[in-house]
């Protein structure tokens, strides 16, 4: 069994690597290619390692400059961006709290 991780940068990682096997790059053939699902995935889990809200976790990327880039975001998402994809990713059973405790993630 694997141990918690307390580290958010090695939870970003884990879980950009989880997305990027289990979902495609982008919801729809016409979507706006700024950010993959995977990338949005782990923004996600990152707000529940932090709890905190949408604007939240924006404003922790925009001052952690390696967690940005541990994810390979050129630029942090607006907080609607992460609402709309929590939704959309709700829909398609990538819930967080399915995939957390299988990344043994403190919730």
């Amino acid at each position: 069994m694997r141990e918690m991780t307390k580290s958010p940068v090695a939870l970003a990682r884990e879980v950009l690597a989880v997305g990027e096997a289990a979902l495609p790059p982008f919801s729809s053939k016409f979507s706006k290619r700024t950010f993959t699902q995977a990338q949005l995935l782990a923004v996600l889990a990152l707000r529940a390692f932090f709890k905190t809200d949408f604007r939240g976790i924006c404003q922790l990327l925009s001052d952690f400059g390696e967690l940005r880039d541990s994810l390979r975001l050129r630029k942090v998402p607006h907080y609607s961006t992460l609402c709309k994809a929590q939704e959309r990713l709700d829909k398609k059973g990538a819930s967080l709290p399915c995939l957390l405790p299988a990344l043994n993630v403190p919730v």
